[in-house]
């Protein structure tokens, strides 16, 4: 394997971006994997190394750069923590369009390395980022081809750019995975994606006896049969419209 951390140009600054893909037989299917919340850490460094595994060029850009933040340190669950105040202040700095020009910028460096399939590209976004990664497939659809959103937030809005209207009119195909129990995301809006999204390319899943965070090993909310399902579900995904 190849890994490296670089700093990659965009409309706003440096985006300091962890990249791992296989050391031969490339250029590799691009996955764009975007963080989730509490920002970057060994553990999403270790699931993009198990993506790259696959055989994919892996990014994961830190999405806070332009506060000048990389990693926040050690989760905390206590609602009033002063963690948890930062990661609230953070989230709320992103946007739609923000993240949308930093993609631009992903492809962009990929488009420049020889490793990379650039005309291929899948997108995940975990939790705050869910909606980042299925917007992507709507503004780049000639290289998005399939988008995931594990146990995404604010994926449907009154906006005609709700995220899960913009899965609806994507030729990429979607999936939608979502906790039992999650009050960042609620089952109203479980339902509603359901109903919606009915019918068109991709699935919405939900998961039994999980809660929001189950994908990841290092936290609390830990799921290791939905995890591994996710993994299942994902990389076949990727596999049917990348490869």
């Amino acid at each position: 394997m190849i890994e490296h951390q670089t700093d990659i140009a965009t409309a706003d600054g440096a985006c300091s971006t962890f990249i791992v893909h296989p050391d031969r037989g490339g250029p590799f299917p691009v996955i764009l994997f975007l963080m989730d919340a509490p920002a970057i850490r060994e553990e999403l460094r270790d699931m993009a190394r198990r993506f790259a595994t696959s055989g994919y060029y892996v990014m994961l850009p830190n999405l806070y750069y332009r506060e000048g933040v990389m990693e926040i340190g050690a989760i905390e669950y206590e609602a009033d923590s002063p963690w948890r105040k930062k990661m609230a202040d953070l989230m709320a700095t992103l946007s739609i369009p923000m993240v949308l020009s930093d993609v631009d910028a992903m492809l962009g460096f990929a488009d420049t390395d020889d490793a990379a399939n650039a005309r291929s590209v899948g997108t995940i976004g975990y939790c705050m980022s869910g909606r980042f990664a299925v917007c992507a497939s709507g503004s780049r659809p000639d290289r998005v081809k399939a988008t995931a959103s594990i146990y995404g937030v604010r994926l449907v809005t009154d906006e005609e750019t709700s995220p899960h209207l913009v899965a609806k009119r994507s030729p990429a195909e979607f999936y939608f995975a979502c906790a039992e129990r999650d009050h960042w995301a609620p089952q109203e809006m479980v339902d509603q994606l359901k109903r919606d999204l009915a019918g068109a390319h991709g699935e919405v899943e939900q998961y039994p006896g999980t809660d929001h965070g189950f994908g990841f090993p290092e936290r609390r909310a830990y799921h290791k049969r939905g995890a591994e399902q996710h993994w299942q579900r994902v990389l076949a995904l990727f596999g049917r419209n990348l490869k």
